[in-house]
C-alpha cells in the first residue's frame, strides 16, 4: 500500500471504502497493464475507475500519453486533487456506468467490486445498458463485470484494454454474457490469474486476475497464464502459458477457471451425465436469525418447547468430523448439548412457543431482512433431510458427507435431494464425489475467492459431470458397503474405488 492510499484510508475509514467497492491497484500490476496497452501504439488511455491514479502514475517516464479518468467518489477525487495538484490529467467526477457517448483509445481499469445486492444505481444502470447497447444485464451481475462490458463497447478499434477482474465471472451464470462479449470478434488475447493476490490485493475477498483484450488484432486462441509473484508479471507474456485454448473450444456457458489448472483433465462425456440427472443440490435452510432459531437441547427444555416444535439440524460444518454422519453421531452431539435443534413451528404453537416468539419480537428478530419477508416471520423453509451434504466453502478440497441421520442442515452445507433414479445410486454418487477424479471434475464448478477460499453454488454443482448409471451398475453391490466402511474408518477413499472411475478420463 502506498503512503497516499494509507493516508486516504485512515481519513475515510472502512465503511466509506466498502460503500464504493474500492480496492487499490498495486504499482507492479498497474505498470504491467499500462505497458501492455501502450504497446498498441495508441497514445490515449482512459481509466473508468481512477481512484488514486495508480495507472496514471504507472506511465513510463518521458512517454507522451493523453490520460483521462472517471471517478464516482467525490471525496476520493478531492483527496487526489489536493495531494497531486498540478498533474496534467483530466478526471471527471461521474458514475462511469451512467456516462455514455465516448470512445477511448486504450482502457485500463481496476473497477469497483460490489455484488448485485450493493450495486449502486442498479436500476438506472440496467436501463442505460438496454438503451445504448440493446443489452439486458443479468440480475446477479456485479459492478466489475458491468464495467468491463461497457468498456469493451467503448474501445476504439486501434486500442487495447487491460482490466483487473474478480475471476469468479469465469464460472458463474451471469459470467456467460461477459465471456460472450470477450469472445466476439476474437480479440481476447489472454487471461491471467494472480496467485499473488494476497500481495497484490490484501483486502480483497475474491480471486483476482487480469483480462487482456486487443481490438486491433484477431486471435485463434486465448492464452491462460498464472502469475505466482508480482515480480513475474513483467516477463509473464514471454513465457509459455499454462493453457492455450482455441476459440473454437471456448463457449460462453462453459466454466473457464479449470484452464488455469496445469493438471486439468478431459472427461469422456459419452459415459457421464450432469448431476441433475440424479437429483439436485440446494442450499441449506437460511433462518435469517440463527441466534433465535438455533437452540441447544438444554435451552429447548428450559423454554418448555415440545419435540414437535423443534427439528434436528446440523448448524455448523465442524459438527461433522467423519465422512458418514449417522443417527448415533447426531445423538452424541445432543448429549454434549451442542446447538442441534431448529425452532420450527408451522401451525398453532404451544404457550411456550408463543412466549418464545414474543421474546424474539421484543429483540427485533422479526425485522431482519429474511424474517421480515416471511409470513409469519418465524416460519422456516420446509426441507427434508439431505442424504448427501457438500460444504459451501472450502480450502484445499471440499467436504462431502453421506448423511443417514434425520437432521436437516443450515447454509453451511448444500443438500442433495435425489429423484427416483438417484435414490438407487446415493452411495455410488457419494463415493464418486469423494474420489480424486470426482473432486477434480466437481471442483471445476467452484467459485474461487481470495486467500484460496473456494465456494460452491447449487446450480453450478448440479451441472457437474458424474458417471452414467450404466457405469455405476458395473460396481459390485457388496463392494459399496466395504468402501463406505473403509472411508469412515480411514477418511480416505480406497484405491479400488478410484479404479471404478479411472476409465472416464480421456
Amino acid at each position: 500500500m502506498t503512503l497516499l492510499e494509507a493516508s486516504y484510508l485512515a481519513k475515510v475509514g472502512p465503511v466509506h471504502r466498502k460503500a464504493f467497492g474500492q480496492f487499490f491497484t498495486h504499482p507492479e500490476v498497474a505498470k504491467f497493464m499500462v505497458n501492455w496497452v501502450l504497446a498498441s501504439g495508441n497514445p490515449d488511455i482512459h481509466d473508468p475507475a481512477f481512484g488514486l491514479g495508480a495507472f496514471y502514475k504507472a506511465i513510463p517516464a518521458g512517454r507522451e500519453v493523453g490520460f483521462s479518468g472517471s471517478e464516482i467518489d467525490p471525496e476520493l477525487l478531492a483527496y487526489w486533487l489536493r495531494a497531486e495538484a498540478g498533474r496534467p490529467v483530466e478526471v471527471i467526477q461521474e458514475d462511469y456506468l451512467l456516462a455514455w457517448g465516448r470512445r477511448h483509445g486504450n482502457i485500463v481499469c481496476n473497477p469497483p467490486y460490489m455484488r448485485f445486492q450493493k450495486f449502486l444505481n442498479r436500476g438506472l444502470v440496467f436501463a442505460e445498458f438496454e438503451k445504448h447497447l440493446n443489452l439486458r444485464l443479468p440480475g446477479y451481475i456485479n459492478t466489475a463485470s458491468a464495467f468491463l462490458v461497457k468498456s469493451l463497447a467503448e474501445l476504439e478499434s486501434s486500442g487495447r484494454l487491460a482490466y483487473v477482474m474478480p475471476l469468479e465471472f469465469l464460472n458463474t451464470g451471469y459470467g456467460s454474457l461477459v465471456k460472450e462479449r470477450l469472445l466476439a470478434g476474437s480479440h481476447l488475447a489472454a487471461l491471467i490469474r494472480l496467485d499473488c493476490e494476497r500481495e497484490a490485493f490484501p483486502d480483497a475477498t475474491t480471486s483476482a486476475g487480469i483480462v487482456l483484450y486487443d481490438a486491433a488484432r484477431q486471435y485463434s486462441q486465448v492464452n491462460f497464464y498464472v502469475a505466482e509473484s508480482l515480480q513475474s508479471l513483467e516477463a509473464l507474456l514471454d513465457q509459455e502459458p499454462v493453457a492455450r485454448v482455441s476459440y473454437d473450444c471456448l463457449r460462453p456457458k462453459d466454466k473457464w477457471l479449470s484452464y488455469f489448472d496445469t493438471d486439468s483433465i478431459t472427461i469422456d462425456q459419452s459415459n457421464t451425465v450432469p448431476l441433475h440427472y440424479y437429483g439436485r443440490f440446494s442450499r441449506g435452510i437460511a433462518t435469517g436469525a440463527n441466534r433465535f432459531f438455533v437452540l441447544k437441547p438444554s435451552q429447548a427444555r428450559n423454554l418448555g418447547l415440545s419435540d414437535s416444535e423443534v427439528a434436528p439440524v446440523i448448524t455448523k460444518s465442524s459438527q461433522i468430523g467423519r465422512p458418514l454422519f449417522t443417527e448415533q453421531d447426531y445423538a452424541a452431539l445432543t448429549k454434549r448439548d451442542a446447538p442441534t435443534l431448529l425452532f420450527s413451528v408451522t401451525g398453532a404453537g404451544s404457550a411456550a412457543a408463543e412466549h418464545y416468539i414474543r421474546l424474539g419480537e421484543s429483540e427485533g428478530y422479526h425485522r431482519r431482512f429474511i424474517t421480515g419477508n416471511r409470513t409469519p416471520w418465524y416460519k422456516n423453509e420446509i426441507r427434508q433431510p439431505a442424504p448427501i451434504l457438500l460444504g459451501v466453502f472450502s480450502r484445499g478440497g471440499y467436504k462431502i458427507i453421506r448423511n443417514t441421520s434425520n437432521a436437516l442442515n443450515l447454509t453451511c452445507f448444500h443438500g442433495f435431494q435425489p429423484n427416483m433414479l438417484g435414490r438407487q445410486y446415493l452411495d455410488h454418487i457419494f463415493l464418486y464425489l469423494s474420489s480424486k477424479l470426482g473432486r477434480q471434475v466437481v471442483s471445476r464448478s467452484m467459485r474461487r475467492y481470495g486467500d484460496s477460499l473456494d465456494k460452491f453454488e447449487p446450480n453450478d454443482l448440479n451441472g457437474a459431470l458424474v458417471p452414467a448409471n450404466t457405469v455405476f451398475d458395473m460396481i459390485p453391490e457388496g463392494k459399496l458397503a466395504d468402501a463406505l466402511s473403509q472411508l469412515q474408518e480411514t477418511g480416505n477413499v480406497p484405491d479400488y474405488v478410484e479404479s471404478w472411475f479411472s476409465h472416464l478420463k480421456q
